[in-house]
């Protein structure tokens, strides 16, 4: 099934978690591949999922879509209506800045609690992602650029030694990713800009401070973006 084997793929070691163990059981590999159309955007906001329908695309059986359907929901990823109908949640201004704040608190710290631990193999490790991302945006791969941004933040998350905070960080990527893929459609992906640079930068100096100060303006940048193409006003917040 190949949508399972990408998913394998992109939830590996450089997506922020171990690829799952040979001989994992059916209802986690298509949990992981359910997780990751919704994450990159292959399900559309408001698009509405069936278990019949999700079975012929991903080439599995009922039971194990049931239950991948049972969990994201219960992570945010999907939403139950009162008509027992499941769609991807489309995103309201109150979400966006709800995300914003919770964000900027998270990945900026993340972010300086993994320079205090990078050594200089994990650096290399993000440049090599942050080359790709690079490589996606100039040809305009909307898929690579997602899947290789998801990779950067997540390979910052697992060096942070950080679980609780990286898990909570890896949850609201499943809440904006449906919208992020959107954007990407209407700006393309040379109009979305990161700090991604100037965070490296900021660790191979050392510079825990700097490093999380690059990506919190790294997310302002990014759920800015997100806001605005959707037409959402940001609501008055402090991030401070």
């Amino acid at each position: 099934m190949k949508i399972v084997a990408d998913a394998q793929e992109i939830t590996g070691a450089d997506a922020g978690g171990a690829p799952p163990a040979a001989g994992a059981p059916a209802h986690q590999l298509i949990y992981e591949a359910l997780r990751a159309l919704i994450l990159f955007g292959e399900l559309a906001p408001g698009e509405a999922v069936t278990i019949a329908g999700l079975s012929t695309r991903m080439e599995a059986g009922v039971t194990p879509v049931r239950e991948a359907i049972r969990r994201l929901t219960a992570e945010g990823a999907l939403a139950a209506l009162g008509n027992r109908r499941v769609i991807v949640p489309e995103l309201s201004a109150q979400n966006i800045s709800e995300i914003i704040y919770a964000r900027q608190c998270l990945d900026p710290e993340l972010a300086r609690r993994a320079t205090l631990r990078a050594k200089d193999a994990d650096i290399a490790r993000l440049e090599v992602i942050d080359a790709a991302l690079d490589l996606a945006i100039l040809r305009g791969d909307q898929r690579q650029y997602l899947e290789q941004n998801y990779r950067f933040h997540a390979c910052f998350y697992d060096l942070a030694d950080a679980p609780v905070l990286a898990d909570m960080a890896r949850g609201l990527w499943l809440r904006f990713g449906p919208s992020l893929r959107v954007i990407c459609g209407r700006l393309g992906t040379q109009n979305l800009p990161d700090m991604h640079k100037s965070m490296l930068a900021a660790m191979r100096a050392g510079d825990a401070d700097a490093a999380a100060a690059a990506m919190r303006e790294d997310v302002g940048q990014g759920m800015g973006h997100v806001a605005q193409s959707l037409e959402m006003p940001l609501m008055a917040e402090r991030f401070d």
